[in-house]
């Protein structure tokens, strides 16, 4: 297992802290929202992203989340129950670009894609509670949400419907990953509810994830292994011995088709959960880190959701929820000592 850390894609503090902590490789997202810089799929584009890190002294080894639009892909048929010539149209050129996207990952020689399918909406929170001494934790709570955001019925988009999307989707861009030698890990819907938003969600569950590896059975076609998600997948209820043995039990089921590791913890449900420090939760960090090791699972893996500490927003005022810097800073140190703690 190797360590890396999602880090913005312009100048941020954490740049530097990231190399003081020992980690070179790092996790982008794309998206022009972010970056300032228009067509992410070029490799012009990519190569310009990938250099300010260079500069900075850090390795670009994968990219995470939506490049950019994908609206086009994941909510196509939202309009009506047939998909008009310009949806269609629309679909088409970002695929290509999406394609295209692979090719130029492939150019640089960056060879994991962590991506998802949640259509609608991305991850999402409710609000922040107060945590351990103080601290702001990020968390969910479906009571918060207003009736037409949690309805099941009546969907814009219902799951038989966005299968389908996703299997177009899967059998378009695949072939190129393979091409690349890319290996695109599928992060679970967060939360992992029915529907969100109008739409339906397709990837809160261990058979969700068999079914979707069945559409195009590859190496390319792989898992990011959230633990925390796939702990409020309901596996907690079903193991006798806890949520540790049961996350390990899906560890051992996906085996070598997991690609990326997110690593945090939860408190709660799906429906209702706030989100840990890393060395908080009832899962044993430890010996699930032992269970990657024993099967040779040998990925990168990088730490994720954080409350916000004392000072973080003195530091970097800007941070995203659940991005705060020092929280950050804490998780990692935790994280090395896990990884130093189970080698060899």
């Amino acid at each position: 297992m190797k360590l890396a850390e999602f880090v913005p894609p312009t100048p941020h503090p954490l740049w530097k802290l990231c190399l003081q902590m020992g980690i070179t490789d790092v996790i982008v997202k794309v998206n022009p929202d972010l970056t300032g810089l228009h067509d992410p799929w070029k490799l012009e584009t990519l190569e310009s992203i990938v250099g300010r890190l260079a500069e900075a002294g850090l390795t670009v080894v994968g990219l995470e989340g939506d490049p950019f639009d994908m609206s086009p892909i994941k909510e196509y048929g939202a309009g009506g129950d047939s998909a008009n010539a310009a949806e269609s149209e629309k679909r088409k050129e970002a695929l290509a670009h999406y394609c295209e996207l692979l090719d130029s990952m492939g150019t640089l020689g960056i060879k994991l894609l962590c991506y998802n399918f949640m259509v609608g909406k991305g991850w999402s929170r409710t609000g922040l509670r107060e945590g351990r001494g103080g601290a702001k934790a990020t968390c969910f709570s479906i009571g918060d949400l207003p009736a037409p955001e949690t309805r099941t019925d009546g969907l814009t988009l219902d799951a038989g419907q966005v299968w389908d999307n996703y299997a177009h989707f899967i059998k378009t861009v695949m072939p190129v990953a393979e091409r690349n030698g890319i290996r695109m890990g599928l992060h679970p819907d967060d939360p992992c509810l029915p529907s969100l938003g109008g739409f339906a969600r397709i990837f809160g569950s261990v058979e969700a994830y068999d079914r979707a590896c069945s559409i195009y059975p590859s190496e390319s076609n792989a898992v990011t292994f959230c633990q925390a998600n796939f702990k409020l997948m309901d596996c907690a209820k079903t193991a006798s011995s806890g949520p540790t043995d049961a996350l390990a039990g899906m560890v051992r089921h996906f085996g070598r088709r997991i690609a990326f590791v997110h690593v945090r913890d939860v408190e709660g449900t799906k429906e209702n959960f706030v989100e840990l420090f890393h060395d908080q939760g009832d899962v044993d960090q430890f010996a699930l880190m032992r269970t990657y090791r024993e099967l040779g699972i040998d990925v990168f893996m990088r730490g994720d959701h954080v409350p916000e500490m004392a000072y973080d927003r003195m530091i970097s005022p800007d941070d995203p929820p659940g991005y705060s810097t020092l929280g950050r800073l804490f998780a990692n140190g935790y994280l090395k000592a896990l990884l130093k703690g189970t080698a060899g």
